[in-house]
């Protein structure tokens, strides 16, 4: 087992293993925050799983960077990971555990890394003719389905708003109030920058899908959902209540009337896991931006609409919900009503530190097996 932190010392460390961990293990923390939120983490899934694994803590979107936007922070996320891949030549695996934030990034890290893939796999067929790949590492490359060259086995993340932050509870510190919910869109860009526009749907001109939307389908030259697609398993893991920065509709990825009184019995060995449902993929023909959207989102920009903000907000989730429901995903739900302190439930899922979110252990410790188990699989399969 081997763990590194996003430095210059951690890089030279990196380029010595050539006969080390074939997996890599990306950490990607969240808003305003920093490699350091994953101390605790870090040292427990070193304890759990094998020396098969290299586990890396981005840092490349510490602190304010997390506020540029996330197509900026997925894309310095994007070159973090190919340095490593690039210094580290027995890697053969890839997978990603991000909270909060870091999920998104990590979702549009994903795509640059798989189109560069189909890139390179592109200039390959165009010499193969002339030339014979002897590096195992090269071939890796040409092959179609992979993440920074890398077979992808893991996509996991932990209290991700994946459907934006707008109104109806999705972000609970407004307790629901409407006046605070509408105000909220037009205030996030002075406090969070960029990505509080692109958490609010409100970025880009009303002409335009938002981000997150585009996020939910293969746009253009991004193939985002493709990327997705390509990992062996994805799983969210939602807090269901008492998370004071997301939902459990964004984190889970579910509509209102998909929501049920969740139990309150923690399943055994793991304290605060209180269910796992798997929810195959659905097919539909992905997300859409009629013209009715457009001037939905104009009037959610300005604010001048109360009426039609809502509508274009319940579009936008309907439609990232179908473009995101066309992959299968494991949905792990997380309940710490009965911890001592429920309310920092957004950093305990996590156990950002251990003296104060200790209540999360748990959860790493499902994330950690999750992560054995897939391993064993990935495993016996390549071996039949």
């Amino acid at each position: 087992m081997s763990t590194s932190r996003g430095s210059v010392k951690a890089s030279k460390d990196i380029s010595k293993l050539k006969n080390g961990p074939d997996h890599l293990l990306v950490l990607v923390h969240g808003i305003l925050a920093s490699p350091n939120d994953w101390i605790y983490a870090e040292d427990e899934l070193k304890k759990r799983l094998g020396s098969n694994f290299l586990i890396y803590a981005s840092s490349s979107n510490a602190y304010t960077k997390t506020l540029r936007g996330v197509d900026g922070a997925g894309r310095r996320l994007a070159d973090e990971v190919l340095n490593v891949v690039q210094k580290t030549e027995s890697l053969k695996k890839i997978s990603f555990l991000a909270h909060s934030l870091g999920g998104l990034f990590t979702r549009y890290a994903i795509t640059i890394l798989y189109n560069q893939d189909i890139l390179n796999r592109s200039r390959h067929e165009n010499v193969i003719s002339s030339s014979i790949i002897t590096s195992e590492k090269s071939a890796c490359f040409s092959n179609l389905g992979k993440i920074a060259g890398l077979e992808p086995i893991n996509f996991i993340t932990l209290a991700t708003p994946h459907l934006g932050v707008r109104g109806k509870k999705q972000l609970p510190f407004l307790l629901g109030v409407p006046i605070l919910e509408k105000l909220a869109p037009p205030l996030a860009p002075i406090f969070i920058g960029r990505t509080g526009r692109q958490l609010f749907l409100t970025d880009g001109k009303p002409s335009k899908p938002p981000l997150l939307l585009r996020m939910t389908s293969d746009y253009e030259d991004n193939k985002f959902i493709s990327a997705l697609a390509s990992f062996k398993s994805r799983t969210l893991y939602a807090n269901v209540s008492f998370d004071h920065m997301v939902g459990w509709r964004t984190s889970s990825i579910r509509r209102e009337s998909e929501l049920v009184e969740p139990s309150r019995r923690s399943l055994d060995g793991y304290k605060h896991v209180v269910d796992v449902e798997y929810c195959p993929p659905v097919p539909s023909e992905g997300p859409h931006f009629p013209a009715k959207a457009a001037r939905a989102k104009e009037a959610a920009q300005t604010a001048s609409n109360t009426q039609h903000t809502a509508e274009y907000y319940d579009m936008m989730e309907e439609e990232m919900i179908r473009g995101l429901q066309r992959v299968g995903w494991k949905k792990v739900d997380v309940s710490f009503h009965s911890a001592f302190w429920p309310f920092f439930a957004h950093n305990n899922i996590h156990v950002k530190s251990e003296w104060l979110h200790s209540a999360g252990a748990g959860v790493i410790a499902h994330v950690a097996d999750n992560l054995k188990r897939q391993e064993s699989h990935t495993f016996l399969a390549a071996n039949l």
